[in-house]
């Protein structure tokens, strides 16, 4: 083994303790692994950064846009309300949801659709009593899995092709070249979802449903006409660090104060609604001046019309991570009330201002009707879904939101224009027919995804470069006894023990010189063991972190980290046994 060979390995096993640590941002390991690499001298400059001049990476920023575009006109949104309708059963709700949710992944990217239809799926549950545990996890486990069909079904698909094109010229898969193994999967894995959710999914609910069955108290209370309260906010007279209870709103004459900041200044007669647990009546009554009215104690009304709930999942990198709610001025910063928060399937217990946040959790707010329009492209949150009212829509620019996506797809499939042209042509057209606008295209963008992705390319290139893909082609061939099949299954084994670790597409750039060594030593063709890298990258069914999307209906779903391993293994096994199976025989060695 040379020093290249061992710089690499080190740096390549730093890079999978900290993402499986999740210590630090994706992005920013993998841009310091780049530079690690370049101050090594194991890589050029110009070696390491080409990935930031992939054709790979630079169509998965454009489909951000032409994506960004169907959402804002609502095209998918109509979509979802023409073709689901009402469901007759819990089965049929499954099947509808997961057969719209797998077509349109199928041609845009998995992220998204998950995003949108988290919602159809929570309006489902509370209007016909379907069990959203039971819809959630089904739905985001198929869209991954209809995602492998086409090239730019997930951005795994496009990296692992963009470098097999870098390789290898004139090599590159067509748009629907992955169908004879992504269509397959989707019709097994739809079979699994059917039959095994009923028997492996807890019969669970979301925030929404529990805030509604724990029967949540209010307690409403009046500032006394010439008391101490009057004159004075409401961080000045203790109402911001209650123990029991927090301020939700202010009803002063016939203005209502929802989200009611800490320099708010009390007014005579304010009638000040608290929300916590019963000792929270104890709390306000040994406050002078407040006026605790102990016969009107009422549930808490979701549905006032001068408010609307919103739920949000929190991602790793919110800076919310590991503070409290009162720590992070959560209301101040974001103009809205925590009204309840789920961790794992249970709302949790005590004063919401104390809880320390994590990520995952799926928050409850109470804000203005502005709030999903300010947050939805906040990195902060993984989900921003409002509950009862949506953003309005462009609903009469959405055909042409469709044609330019139908014309994208053509053009490509027929492969009159490359997809990498054909997609920033896309992009174009959306902005100029006003299906989106410039600032929400330029926010659509996932900078720090792209600026991981094409960093990630450094640690390939190294691999390849110091010799270190050879050494670790010729220890699976070992393991493998020289026997291409077996190479092929070890392959993706580990592909998929290191995407349930860290991301998809770092999984994807890391194995994939590692596979083009494997067919050398084994005299064979590349492309079933290629083929099984993008397949094992974006199987990651088994934990939360596995895959973005899953982390996505964690909260929502009220899942717990046993739901994952329980319903994604068995499916991980099966994908993975059909996967080693059908590879061979439509790409042969």
């Amino acid at each position: 083994m040379t020093v290249d060979i061992g710089l690499t390995l080190v740096v390549v096993l730093g890079v999978l303790l900290l993402l499986a640590t999740s210590r630090f941002d994706t992005d920013v390991v993998l841009v310091g692994a780049m530079i690690t690499l370049t101050l090594l001298g194991i890589l050029k400059p110009d070696q390491a950064l080409q990935g930031f001049a992939s054709n790979g990476v630079m169509t998965i920023a454009a489909l951000y846009i032409v994506v960004a575009g169907l959402r804002e006109t609502g095209a998918m949104a109509w979509i979802s309300r023409w073709v689901l309708g009402r469901p007759r059963s819990l089965p049929v709700a499954q099947g509808k949801l997961m057969f719209v949710t797998g077509a349109l992944s199928t041609v845009i990217n998995n992220t998204p659709v998950v995003a949108l239809f988290i919602p159809v799926a929570q309006e489902w549950s509370s209007r016909f009593g379907y069990s959203i545990s039971k819809l959630l996890m089904p739905m985001n486990h198929l869209v991954i899995l209809a995602g492998m069909c086409t090239l730019i079904g997930t951005s795994t698909n496009l990296i692992v092709n963009s470098l097999l094109v870098k390789a290898v010229p004139d090599s590159g898969l067509s748009l629907f070249s992955l169908v004879w193994i992504g269509l397959p999967l989707t019709i097994i894995g739809f079979v699994y979802m059917l039959v095994a959710s009923p028997w492996l999914l807890p019969d669970r609910q979301g925030p929404v449903e529990q805030l509604e069955n724990a029967r949540e108290y209010s307690v409403e209370a009046r500032v006394a006409p010439n008391g101490p309260l009057v004159g004075r906010s409401i961080a000045e007279v203790g109402l911001r660090s209650m123990k029991y209870a927090f301020v939700l709103e202010i009803a002063r004459g016939e203005r209502l104060l929802t989200a009611v900041g800490p320099d708010e200044v009390l007014q005579a007669n304010d009638r000040v609604t608290f929300v916590g647990v019963v000792d929270a009546v104890n709390e306000l009554r040994r406050i002078p001046g407040l006026l605790v009215a102990e016969d009107q104690t009422f549930q808490l009304n979701l549905r006032h019309a001068q408010r609307g709930l919103v739920e949000i999942v929190l991602a790793p990198s919110s800076p919310l991570v590991g503070q409290t709610i009162r720590e992070s001025n959560f209301r101040s910063n974001y103009n809205a009330a925590v009204i309840s928060i789920s961790r794992e399937g249970a709302r949790l217990e005590g004063k919401l201002g104390d809880v320390r946040l994590r990520a995952g959790d799926t928050m409850l707010v109470e804000t203005d009707h502005g709030f999903v329009e300010r947050h939805k492209y906040n990195r902060e949150f993984l989900l921003v879904s409002s509950l009862q009212d949506s953003s309005p829509l462009d609903f009469a620019r959405a055909p042409i939101a469709f044609l330019i996506l139908i014309g994208m797809l053509v053009v490509s499939a027929f492969e009159i224009i490359p997809l990498f042209q054909a997609s920033f042509i896309a992009a174009g057209l959306m902005v100029a027919t006003g299906c989106v606008t410039l600032a929400v295209a330029r926010r659509s963008i996932e900078y720090p995804v792209l600026a991981g992705i094409a960093a990630s390319f450094a640690l390939g290139f190294a691999l390849a470069e110091s010799g270190a893909a050879n050494l670790l082609a010729g220890w699976i061939g070992s393991i493998a006894r020289g026997d291409p099949f077996w190479a092929l299954v070890v392959l993706y084994v580990a592909t998929v023990v290191i995407t349930e670790l860290i991301t998809n597409n770092a999984a994807g750039v890391l194995m994939f010189p590692i596979a083009m060594a494997v067919a050398q030593d084994a005299s064979v063709s590349y492309l079933p063991y290629v083929i099984c890298i993008m397949v094992g990258a974006s199987a990651g069914f088994i934990t939360p972190i596995g895959y973005q999307t899953n982390l996505m209906v964690y909260g929502p779903g009220g899942y717990r980290w046993m739901d994952y391993i329980r319903f994604g293994t068995p499916l991980s096994i099966i994908t993975g046994i059909a996967t080693v199976l059908i590879v061979p025989h439509v790409w042969p060695f």
